[in-house]
């Protein structure tokens, strides 16, 4: 077993890092604060690869495996969440569920520009009545009588990059007698005649990270734009969330060591009582612990990283890898970002720190991409057989 990365790996690394701290630190509280889409540094981001990491380069992508994603992601994470959940939208649930289930014509179509960083790329799942319970969906899908288009009806929440993406993986209702069984996925353009994008979402994090819902009022889908076969949508959704939350732990990974980074530095600098505070056993318990976790989740998400890797090409999945990884590394990302505003202490409450917007892009890391509560579920039925 070796835990040292390979050298193209430390070469990315290095390079995505130089990027983040270079380009993105600079601007991240000026993006929280005005909520606005950093479209220019998601252009510069494409340009270098990163928008389509694991798609192969005859699609427009680097052509990396999922260890260099997750690399990306924290280093990305580390600088600002916001351009990280940009980038985890784009890899691991848009590209990734094309490239996967979609036909060589749609990954030419629309796997290309997004990868690029040309146009961004959406995923929508959940609906006001339908997050975790995507069975329960009411967005339709009906099939016109001469079978050249399918007619969407419904609406969606919480989409991600929705204000401003340009495809979006959409899951629908075929045959709602069939429950689960009967999601079906599509392939949908924003500038379809009905696709009505709602008002931006005022959120407590990553808000530079546009979020909205969405409505379709009669929009034609063209059959060729099916992602996968009738009745395979939930299965498609939920093999693309197992990429997903890969993703997710990189990103609290990220967001908790910069958490973590800033605080050790607090730590030695900031004096108290004659001495610097991170003499005092009770600082020192926590950066312990802040140091231990951070490992750890990062250790759970490269081994979920391999796992995949190891899987590339046949019908298994990592579910268990990916909803440790996620449950361990979000909740760590809480945990250590409210050590760091505890050893703060007023500046780590005050906007003039960035100490609480870690704590606040911290939070969504628990929710997206299926909550604690649903990662544990799904961790325990896998380990007892029992449903």
């Amino acid at each position: 077993m070796d835990f040292k990365l390979e050298e193209e790996h430390i070469i990315l690394q290095k390079e995505v890092r130089k990027f983040a701290q270079n380009e993105i630190v600079p601007i991240a509280r000026e993006f929280d604060e005005s909520g606005n889409f950093p479209k220019e540094t998601i252009k510069k981001m494409g340009e270098m690869g990163l928008m389509g990491i694991e798609v192969p380069p005859e699609y427009g992508g680097a052509g990396m495996d999922t260890l260099a994603y997750v690399i990306v992601m924290e280093e990305i994470a580390a600088a600002d969440a916001s351009h990280s959940t940009i980038v985890s939208v784009n890899n691991s649930l848009y590209n990734y569920a094309i490239m996967r289930y979609g036909t060589e014509e749609q990954k030419k179509k629309f796997v290309t520009p997004v990868a690029t960083g040309e146009v961004s790329g959406a995923y929508a799942l959940t609906e006001p009545q339908s997050g975790s319970d995507a069975g329960n969906m009411k967005t339709r899908a009906v099939l016109s009588e001469d079978g050249e288009y399918y007619i969407l009806n419904g609406r969606k929440s919480w989409i991600t990059s929705g204000p401003v993406a340009k495809y979006f993986v959409v899951f629908a209702m075929t045959q709602p007698e069939l429950k689960h069984r009967g999601v079906t996925a599509f392939i949908v353009d924003g500038d379809s005649e009905g696709f009505i994008r709602g008002k931006k979402e005022p959120k407590l994090g990553i808000r530079a990270s546009a979020t909205c819902e969405i409505a379709f009022e009669d929009v034609k889908v063209p059959v060729e734009n099916r992602l996968g076969e009738e009745g395979q949508g939930f299965k498609i959704a939920m093999s693309v969330l197992d990429a997903g939350r890969i993703g997710i732990a990189a990103q609290s990974v990220g967001i908790a060591r910069a958490a973590y980074e800033a605080s050790v530095q607090y730590a030695k600098e900031r004096h108290a009582f004659g001495q610097p505070i991170g003499k005092f056993q009770m600082i020192q318990q926590k950066i312990a612990d802040m140091k231990t976790r951070i490992e750890a989740a990062r250790l759970l998400t490269y081994q979920a990283a391999w796992k995949k890797e190891q899987l590339k090409g046949t019908n298994q999945r990592y579910t268990l890898e990916a909803s440790m990884a996620k449950l361990f590394a979000s909740e760590t990302a809480m945990f250590v970002t409210h050590q760091a505003v505890q050893i703060h202490g007023g500046m780590g409450y005050s906007k003039e720190l960035p100490i609480e917007r870690y704590f606040r892009d911290a939070k969504i890391t628990e929710i997206y991409e299926g909550t604690s509560e649903i990662q544990r579920m799904v961790i325990s039925r896998l380990e007892t057989g029992l449903k």
